[in-house]
């Protein structure tokens, strides 16, 4: 039920000025005080408002009301006037200054400031040019009060509305009047969805030609966002129609238009047409121009070589197999290596043989992986400093194509290229095509990069399908390592692995030290079985503590689904108790000391590594989509949630960004790359079959370093291996690499 409230504001308690959230005291009729709490594009001590929104009990500060829209009212008396202009919300004006001008004018001092502001001249102290300042201070006031009073009318929220009126100023009103889209565009947190519902109440037309070009390109971004780089043309237009709820025969006349706007990019390719947003087509060719560009030729001495290759082998007393040796000598010839195989095929041995061999104390090396908790491995397996992509080229703001809609912004990049003669970048399956794009920017001419991975990963969240593209193109040294090592054998979690990938049935007879299959088929036994295991059976199995293992599933939605099994696992690891605190965003409860994951990148995010006595020693920008922690503490006051993230990381969130986290107890397969867990427990009963396929199992199997607990049916287990099918990513830069490796061949 909305209530209203009218006072004046007496203090501010709180006030976030990023976003405008405040915490403020208005004092009402018979001098009543009512803690008031909502988003305030900008307000002061003094002002009159009228508020709408309800009354909430807060757990932590009581009875406060929610202001959901309000409205400034004009000051009615003189105490009013003298309060509001001594309270600061003018620049120039204090208590005193105010007395004077109100004792001058009296009851048309409002007016006077508006309407004659050179008259405050008048009053001793004031200048003309001072004059002119407070009626300019007091007319933009006026004039943001008027935009909020417009935005409102058509339901836009205050939060919503400050930004808006951030971004254009007054100009908001042709914006929302001819093409409300253009905020779907340009302002964060705005969709097509939301910009279409405000554009149905100003009554936009649903054949609107703004409309149908805007949900174009939302169904673009949609794809973007489940990997693609571009879209059938005759798909796009039906997914554009059925969003739009109009013909797909519109779409033509739009797409070519968009097309002649440089909004995309029409090719053939495969025989059909294809549509790319244009900068994800520039990106591919630019990037497999840079690739072609990096591999090159370099002269080495095949004795010398030789001899350090055996000295290495010497030193570290592993002695390389042929394909190893085959690496270290393509790393030695070529600008651009790929280094690619399965767990336990010794790619560890070989990075680590590479690195030998260039370390003659002149070489600079450096060593990198999209996420932290990749970083570390390889800095832990390597001895050797291994850092982030992002950390690797300094990010310093917000790179391409992000949630932001905003431009790259790498320290490192062609004008300031990294300071290195050898880069080996690990788990490039899950490197995007614009992390990509950033990188080989920054890679400098004759520098050596030396890309691993596993190409039988699934593809990198973001949109591409880079390693495995590079390595369909033919264009480059490709090194792939089959052999399992002896000490690998001795892991059923490996030697699955290898199975699941080829296709062969694998034993669920439970003779294994770390693969254990428990047959279960009914969906509250596999919830009680993963509980149990969870805390009790796993964590002094694989030495490990509750948190640090992981509950891997196929999909989102159903009852195995990330998100019904986080419900259920946060209740049970988790519950509610008088020692902590929790916030409800969303729908969600959140609870200190739960496990929590980001799940959409934001470079503007900072973090900090605390030291001793918790005085930072190391502070940076940007929390990744995949990135884990635990939520360590909620501030009611100040509206934020601290999370510690697994390598070390600390960020301070507000309530606002919460949507940017999720729990983490379970966590989708495909979030889970790069990552590697004490513990992983699968829980399979049914699913839709494009997800169920081998090339998932293979990777939820590969995330375990200890142990693998499968739960649920071994028919389920048995259908998943057998189905090689994997849904297609639109990319073609392979293609891109191999017309560019042609024309290099011509010349």
């Amino acid at each position: 039920m909305t209530e209203t409230v009218t006072g004046y504001i007496d203090h501010i308690i709180f006030r976030n000025e990023e976003n405008g959230y405040t915490v403020m005291v208005l004092v009402g009729k018979e001098s009543e005080e009512i803690t008031c709490v909502g988003y305030f594009p900008d307000i002061s001590p003094g002002t009159v408002i009228l508020a709408e929104g309800s009354f909430i009990n807060h757990a932590s500060y009581g009875k406060q009301f929610q202001v959901a829209a309000f409205t400034e009212q004009i000051p009615e008396d003189s105490l009013a006037m003298e309060r509001y202009l001594g309270s600061g919300a003018i620049k120039g004006i204090g208590a005193k200054l105010a007395a004077r001008i109100v004792r001058a004018f009296g009851p048309d001092t409002y007016r006077i400031v508006e309407e004659e502001p050179e008259r405050l001249s008048e009053i001793k102290g004031i200048s003309i040019k001072m004059a002119r300042s407070i009626a300019s201070q007091m007319a933009e006031k006026a004039e943001m009060r008027r935009a909020m009073m417009f935005l409102q009318k058509y339901g836009i929220s205050l939060n919503l509305g400050a930004k808006i009126y951030q971004k254009y100023g007054q100009s908001l009103y042709s914006v929302l009047q001819e093409n409300p889209y253009r905020l779907a565009e340009d302002i964060t947190g705005v969709g097509f969805r939301i910009a279409d519902e405000i554009a149905g109440r100003i009554g936009i037309q649903p054949d609107s030609e703004y409309r149908i070009r805007s949900g174009i390109l939302y169904t673009l971004q949609q794809a973007s966002g489940d990997g693609h780089m571009c879209v059938p043309k005759d798909i796009l237009a039906e997914k554009a129609g059925q969003l739009l709820m109009i013909d797909s025969g519109f779409m033509e006349k739009h797409l070519t238009d968009l097309s002649l706007d440089r909004k995309i990019i029409l090719r053939e390719e495969e025989g059909e047409t294809f549509v790319y947003p244009s900068v994800h087509y520039y990106t591919e060719l630019n990037t497999a121009r840079m690739l072609c560009a990096l591999s090159v030729r370099h002269p080495a001495d095949e004795a010398l070589r030789e001899k350090r290759i055996a000295l290495i082998e010497k030193e570290t007393g592993f002695p390389l197999d042929e394909m190893q040796k085959r690496a270290v000598q393509c790393a030695s010839e070529t600008g651009l290596l790929i280094l690619t195989g399965g767990p336990g095929t010794g790619k560890t041995t070989t990075i680590n043989a590479i690195i030998r061999y260039f370390d003659d104390g002149n070489t600079v090396i450096s060593l990198a992986a999209p996420t932290g908790r990749a970083a570390k491995r390889m800095t832990e397996t390597t001895g050797y400093e291994a850092m982030t992509i992002h950390r690797l080229l300094e990010l310093t703001g917000l790179p391409v194509e992000n949630d932001d809609k905003s431009t790259a912004r790498f320290e490192r990049n062609a004008e300031n290229p990294l300071e290195a003669d050898v880069i080996i970048i690990d788990e490039m399956s899950m490197v995007d095509a614009f992390l990509m794009h950033s990188l080989l920017l920054a890679v400098p001419a004759g520098a050596r990069l030396i890309l691993v991975g596993d190409e039988n990963q699934l593809p990198s969240v973001g949109p591409g399908n880079v390693l495995r593209d590079i390595i369909s193109s033919g264009c480059f040294p490709v090194v792939t390592l089959t052999k399992i090592f002896r000490q690998a054998m001795d892991s059923d979690i490996v030697v699955n692995a290898h199975r699941i990938n080829k296709g062969l049935p694998v034993a669920t007879d439970n003779k294994s030290r770390d693969f254990f299959f428990l047959k279960r088929y009914d969906t509250d036994r596999i919830l009680r079985v993963m509980i149990a295991l969870i805390r009790e059976k796993l964590p002094g199995y694989v030495e490990a503590q509750p948190s640090e293992i992981q509950v891997l599933t196929p999909m989102r939605k159903g009852v195995l689904g990330v998100e019904q099994l986080n419900l259920v696992l946060q209740k049970y690891l988790n519950p509610p108790s008088t020692g902590k605190k929790e916030k409800e965003s969303g729908g969600r409860v959140f609870r200190e000391g739960d496990k929590v994951m980001q799940i959409r990148n934001n470079y503007q995010m900072e973090w900090e590594i605390l030291g001793k006595y918790n005085i930072p020693v190391e502070k940076g920008l940007g929390v990744f989509n995949g990135d884990t922690g635990i939520l360590q503490t909620i501030n009611g006051v100040t509206e934020t949630v601290t999370v510690n993230f697994e390598d070390g990381r600390t960020a301070v969130y507000s309530y606002r960004q919460l949507e940017e986290l999720e729990l983490a107890y379970a966590v989708t397969i495909h979030k889970s790359q790069g990552s590697e867990y004490p513990a992983v427990i699968l829980p399979l009963l049914t699913g839709p079959r494009m997800l169920m396929n081998r090339n998932l199992l293979y990777t939820a199997v590969t995330r375990a370093k200890r142990c693998v607990a499968v739960v649920g049916s071994e028919e389920t287990f048995a259908s998943m291996i057998a189905n090689s099918q994997q849904s297609r990513r639109y990319s073609f830069l392979y293609k891109r690499i191999r017309e560019f490796a042609n024309e290099l061949k011509k010349q």
